[in-house]
């Protein structure tokens, strides 16, 4: 599986001008040959804008949804739409992620479970329910977004589910660099997965975006790091080298969940 992740610039509160710079990376991005594309988190918006939130927010996903599933079919690539402030009918403001197969068909949505605290992200937007597992080209997928790198306990539920590549989307700042790089080389690591890892750049307030895409194979090696600017990164994993780690060390089979108190 070709991974092709797009490390975008955006500008906060200015979803016209996101919109059409993501089709045009994604477009783009195409012309490699890629089996899957990604974006980061809250493109769309930016992350995030207190003020206007709820009239910038993409309504029930509805125009992310028309443009990249026309996207995935035209190009006929496996679209990771990175995620987008999402206005439910409820009221309620969510940050989902959309993913979209090669016949432009939605394969998963997913929305984000730990919400950042610490900037108030919990103040104006929902809780997610659940984990995401799909299918792209018939290899099992699954994916978080962002803070939810912070709680293993997501992610070993969706390898659990049987995921061999775990997809990160993020707007993660640079002041907490080390984090981001340390904690998705060890969840590669410890879930024995390829981790396809896209954070964006640019500057949304006092918060800088740092950048540092990535993938991580199996053993915690990295196949791709990207810089601090605007990119597009590329690599390809081995998915049967998954099976072949799981087999020489087998931490799913040595678990002993009756010893966790969780």
């Amino acid at each position: 599986m070709r991974a092709a992740m797009i490390q975008m610039d955006m500008e906060l509160g200015n979803p016209e001008l996101n919109f059409a710079r993501a089709e045009q990376l994604v477009r783009q991005t195409a012309h490699l040959n890629p089996d899957v594309i990604t974006l980061p988190e809250t493109w769309n918006v930016g992350f995030f804008p207190r003020e206007n939130l709820k009239e910038l927010a993409d309504r029930d996903a509805k125009r992310t949804k028309e443009v990249f599933s026309r996207l995935a079919k035209e190009l006929n690539v496996n679209i990771i739409a990175g995620s987008v402030a999402n206005l439910r009918e409820d009221g309620g403001i969510y940050n989902t992620a959309c993913v979209f197969d090669r016949r432009g068909e939605l394969a998963a949505q997913y929305d984000k479970v730990h919400l950042f605290s610490p900037s108030g992200e919990h103040e104006y937007f929902k809780h997610g329910s659940g984990p995401c597992n799909f299918e792209l080209d018939g290899v099992p997928c699954s994916l978080v977004i962002c803070y939810d790198i912070r709680f293993p306990e997501l992610i070993r539920s969706e390898m659990l589910a049987g995921s061999k590549v775990q997809f990160v989307v993020a707007q993660w700042p640079d002041t907490r660099q080390l984090h981001w790089d340390t904690l998705n080389r060890a969840r590669a690591i410890e879930s024995q997965s390829f981790l396809c890892c896209t954070n964006s750049v640019g500057s949304a307030g006092n918060t800088k975006c740092g950048g540092h895409s990535a993938v991580y194979g199996p053993m915690g090696e990295c196949l791709v790091l990207g810089g601090e600017g605007e990119q597009i990164l590329m690599a390809d994993m081995d998915i049967g080298a998954v099976d072949g780690v799981r087999d020489s060390i087998n931490v799913y089979r040595d678990r002993l969940p009756e010893a966790y108190r969780l």
